[in-house]
């Protein structure tokens, strides 16, 4: 139990000291802009699986 005590300590000690953390402004700014990238994403795919499922019911009232 000691052993992962001082893992986690250690742990912590290592992000609070050695990594570089991208300034806040800036890790807002990117939060937000994967955010929208992510909405329009969707939107697109949302989009293309509308129009094929439409193209798909007519084909299919078409051949029945």
């Amino acid at each position: 139990m000691a052993g992962i005590v001082n893992y986690i300590k250690e742990s912590f000690g290592e992000l609070k000291n050695n990594v570089s953390w991208t300034p806040w402004a800036e890790a807002q700014s990117l939060t937000v802009l994967v955010a929208v990238f992510s909405i329009v994403f969707s939107l697109a795919i949302w989009g293309v699986d509308t129009v094929f499922g439409k193209v798909i019911g007519f084909y299919f009232q078409l051949i029945n």
